[in-house]
């Protein structure tokens, strides 16, 4: 794609970036196959190579966002199936986020999305602000009939059952189990604490049984994932750069092998934090975190799974965008599975995302709630003992509709390997 940036333009770093992203793009079209809205929609303009047209007359021409433009950079989930399927390399999520914070600084919301956009800010990504809130929708609940389609999808989110804190999710060190072969750190995360504590709970036993040490670190908490995908990257910097500091206080003291994340949506975004913070003090610092960042996943590739019994649940597993297309892990969490004894059942159109994506299924759950009628339908027609997934918003927004249990994939490698029977099972 031709670009005109100006020199005087192309010598901020984040124009500079963004115009390299934009000469990728060939205007092939193939991202539109693969693109969940577009597939909802029809419409070019909510399909990434509609967006990136917006987003280049929008940049290229300095022009103050308008409503067109916001309404359908809004609509993108940010799943990043474009970027599998793009023959050319263009990384659109650099060029989406970009957008996102030049929407952010330049344009005003009407007072309704300003006020939403700010309290999922200041509520998602503390644990302790979220279970309250959660427990509030609860209270309210049954006027939510009444309530504006927006709102009355915020109280529905509130699951039934709100889990007490975990005691594992305080900063501490845990043993390894026998032979000390690594030394990890574990990010327990943000709104994971409060929906399910299970995870964590098994992550930690999974890794202690194959030779971990895993290390809560102090100070450590919300990646900035939710923040950062908002556009508002002074908080999303924020949150990591005290990650950032955590763990390199961690790997400057008894050193760290790796930094183990079991949300993929997380862990897409602390893999990029060298991306995040360039030209940033802390830049060499982000790199090295990112470069440390590993799927829970990945790390049992590595280590091999200790199989103690085998079960023949079938588990039907749901591949997270953020897992497949973010990250590009896609055989590992199958491979594993497989390894422990399950029947691993894959849906028809497992590339397309559940309609999740972090905070879009509270801020856009018209089309959220068509990618999750559709995404449960490809995994009810395959009668499914349970299903597996490997992030935590996926969880939640597929057993919001589906009468199975939904659990993380780790819960089930614990089970596999002399961990208790995950909880959603009984």
């Amino acid at each position: 794609m031709q670009t005109n940036f100006t020199k005087a333009q192309l010598d901020e770093p984040k124009i500079a970036r963004s115009n390299a992203v934009l000469r990728n793009c060939v205007h092939c079209g193939f991202c539109t196959a693969t693109c969940p809205t577009y597939q909802i929609l029809g419409d070019e303009l909510d399909s990434p190579r509609g967006r990136i047209y917006l987003i280049k007359d929008m940049l290229e021409n300095q022009r103050k966002p308008d409503a067109k433009v916001v309404k359908h950079v809004d609509r993108c989930l940010s799943c990043l199936a474009c970027m599998t399927t793009c023959p050319s390399g263009v990384n659109y999520m650099h060029l989406v986020d970009h957008a996102r914070e030049y929407i952010e600084d330049n344009y005003k919301r009407p007072i309704f999305d300003r006020i939403m956009r700010a309290t999922l800010a200041q509520i998602l990504p503390y644990d302790k602000r979220f279970r309250f809130a959660m427990k509030s929708a609860r209270l309210v609940k049954p006027l939510a009939p009444l309530m504006p389609s927006k709102i009355r999808n915020m109280v529905d989110f509130a699951p039934k059952k709100i889990p007490v804190p975990s005691l594992n999710d305080k900063p501490q060190v845990f043993p390894a189990e026998g032979k000390c072969i690594k030394r990890v750190a574990l990010m327990t995360g943000c709104a994971q604490k409060a929906l399910d504590t299970d995870i964590n709970d098994a992550t930690i036993r999974l890794l202690r049984r194959h030779g971990c040490e895993v290390v809560v670190a102090q100070g450590a908490g919300c990646c900035g994932a939710l923040t950062h995908h908002m556009g508002k990257s002074k908080q999303s910097h924020i949150s990591a750069a005290k990650n950032i500091n955590a763990w390199m206080s961690e790997l400057n003291g008894d050193g760290l092998d790796a930094i183990v994340i079991n949300t993929s949506g997380c862990g897409t975004t602390v893999k990029d934090y060298g991306n995040m913070f360039l030209g940033d003090p802390l830049e060499n610092d982000a790199k090295t975190v990112g470069s440390l960042a590993k799927d829970i996943t990945e790390i049992m590739i590595d280590l091999g799974l200790k199989v103690s019994s085998t079960s023949a649940v079938r588990v039907a597993y749901h591949a997270a965008c953020s897992l497949q297309h973010g990250q590009q892990i896609k055989t590992h969490p199958k491979t594993l599975l497989k390894n422990a004894g399950f029947t691993v059942l894959e849906p028809k159109d497992s590339h397309l995302c559940c309609g999740s994506a972090g905070t879009y299924n509270l801020m856009q759950p018209e089309i959220s709630k068509k990618l999750k009628i559709r995404k449960v339908e490809t995994l009810e027609i395959l009668k499914p003992d349970v299903i597996s997934a490997g992030n935590i918003g996926c969880m939640v927004q597929i057993g919001s509709a589906i009468g199975v249990p939904v659990v993380h994939t780790v819960e089930l490698l614990d089970w596999a390997t002399g961990g208790p029977k995950p909880s959603k099972m009984a």
